[in-house]
């Protein structure tokens, strides 16, 4: 009995039946396919209406000042001239002597403030450019130029504003010119924006294409046209 015992012990056990491996895998598996379609259809929608609703003023506006630029010869607005003058009383011209004869720096804060009340102007901390002979201040704008010119020795003032309209206004904010820093960050995170919803849409038109089937012919169309010209019509 002990030896039987002995042997029991040193005999392999039965082998057992493998775990059950589904023949199906994980990934093939409908149910979880559709829950990851589903789960991602919804991010992309989200962030689809979200940047299509920062960007939408933005595209308007780009959109139509995009017609305006490309017409810009047929669409001309009647520019219209403002010019007044002014003299610096002998307090605020005496101040001048002690300014920078060359190079680029601010008017006197007493001469500013006083110009800025006197013109209707708000020169701020705009640079002059200065030399010997006067105090020259250039205050470019959207869809506007002007100029102010301090005579340094009789302390004459000249102004100067030029405004060419509504059109020029939304075609210099288009180009970002002269609008300052902030306006350039808007056009940053619009730039930004429009991007996230171009590339939402296309990820959406990927899901969707099986039940559109012009989905990537009119993709295709969209960059094959401007391609052509570009080849054939731009020299």
């Amino acid at each position: 009995m002990r030896i039987v015992l002995i042997i029991g012990l040193y005999l392999p056990s039965p082998p057992t039946d493998p775990p059950f491996v589904s023949a199906v895998p994980s990934h093939a598996d409908p149910v979880s396919a559709q829950r990851r379609r589903g789960f991602w259809l919804r991010q992309l929608h989200q962030w689809h209406w979200i940047s299509s609703a920062v960007c939408l003023v933005g595209m308007l506006l780009f959109t139509a000042t995009g017609i305006t630029l490309n017409h810009a010869a047929k669409i001309e607005g009647a520019p219209r001239v403002d010019n007044r003058t002014a003299e610096l009383p002998a307090s605020l011209l005496a101040q001048l002597a002690d300014a920078p004869q060359d190079g680029h720096a601010p008017l006197p804060a007493d001469v500013a403030a006083w110009l800025g009340g006197e013109l209707d102007l708000s020169l701020g901390r705009r640079p002059a450019e200065w030399s010997a002979e006067e105090a020259y201040v250039s205050m470019p704008s959207p869809g506007a130029d002007a100029w102010l010119s301090i005579d340094r020795e009789t302390g004459a003032v000249e102004f100067e504003r030029t405004a060419r309209g509504w059109i020029s206004y939304l075609n210099d904010l288009h180009k970002g010119r002269n609008a300052g820093p902030a306006w350039g960050w808007f056009i940053d995170v619009f730039a930004i924006a429009t991007l996230v919803f171009c590339i939402t849409g296309l990820f959406l038109l990927h899901l969707h294409a099986r039940q559109r089937r012009l989905t990537w012919p009119l993709v295709g169309l969209g960059l094959l046209v401007p391609l052509l010209l570009m080849l054939l019509f731009i020299h």
